[in-house]
């Protein structure tokens, strides 16, 4: 059996995951862009080993946040531990709705490679090509180098929609003022938890990869220790941009999969776990 849990950050995905990993005796993969990473811990909210509980966890901690990790890299290394592991229960676990979509899908790379520099044409109209080719893009306006590599790319996805893998898609929501605060707080904890030593000390090494540039809580804080600005603007910053990844997350899962939604009880968790188990049981 194979059981994926999605949701936008915040929700409880984690702590689901090892529920219902201890009940179906399954290991868990994971499926953040950030926590393939070493060293992002608190910033990423990545499971501790406290929380894990014994469970098995894969496709944590396998990179430094010097090297490059691409969506392909992770399609490949989900279908290796799907394919072989067919004799066991397996629970993906993540708000990265393109690795799930790669891996999980018949999602097909053939060319990565910049071919077109597009240097005749402003970014504005880069972006109404890249729309054209993916109306649900999320690439952002400003970001020139992302739009010319997604246009330069060919794929051959006439079959992307179609399920690879027998899963059991499980989604956890709640009212968005309710996810708008746990993110803030969670920001807060994070803070308290040590989130600026842990950037600090990325910062200090000189580490200025992709994982940095674009992970959220890591590239504010390296915007303050730069002195572009200041801490409470950074915070500030940190907690806007997880609000608004949410809802992007949202509109994601939504558009690109057929998923069962449940409503999550904050206030007795283990009525949702309940719900969630009588619904896979069926």
């Amino acid at each position: 059996m194979i059981l994926c849990i999605v949701g936008p950050t915040g929700v409880g995905k984690t702590r689901l995951s090892i529920e219902l990993a201890k009940k179906y005796n399954a290991f868990i993969v994971n499926a953040d862009s950030m926590q393939v990473y070493k060293d992002l811990n608190i910033g990423t909210a990545k499971v501790t080993e406290e929380e894990k509980c014994g469970i098995e966890h894969k496709l944590f901690d396998i990179k430094d946040p010097t090297e490059m990790y691409t969506v392909y890299d992770y399609q490949k290394d989900l279908r290796n531990i799907l394919d072989n592991n067919k004799d066991k229960n397996i629970i993906i676990v993540g708000g990265t709705g393109l690795y799930i979509k790669a891996g999980l899908y018949n999602y097909i790379f053939t060319n990565d490679e910049f071919i077109n520099t597009y240097d005749n044409l402003s970014n504005e109209e880069l972006y109404k090509l890249v729309l054209k080719k993916d109306k649900d893009s999320n690439i952002h306006i400003n970001n020139r180098k992302r739009m010319i590599r997604f246009l330069n790319r060919k794929e051959t996805n006439k079959d992307k929609d179609t399920l690879l893998y027998d899963c059991i898609f499980i989604g956890l929501t709640t009212d968005r003022n309710i996810l708008y605060d746990r993110i803030n707080k969670r920001v807060d904890k994070m803070i308290n938890d040590g989130l600026i030593d842990e950037v600090k000390s990325l910062y200090d090494k000189k580490i200025r990869s992709k994982a940095i540039a674009t992970g959220i809580g890591y590239k504010e804080l390296y915007d303050y220790f730069d002195g572009l600005i200041t801490l409470d603007d950074a915070i500030e910053l940190i907690k806007k941009r997880s609000r608004n990844y949410a809802k992007r997350q949202y509109t994601w899962f939504n558009n690109q999969m057929n998923i069962k939604w449940f409503n999550v009880d904050f206030d007795n968790f283990t009525n949702t776990i309940k719900e969630v188990e009588e619904y896979i049981d069926k």
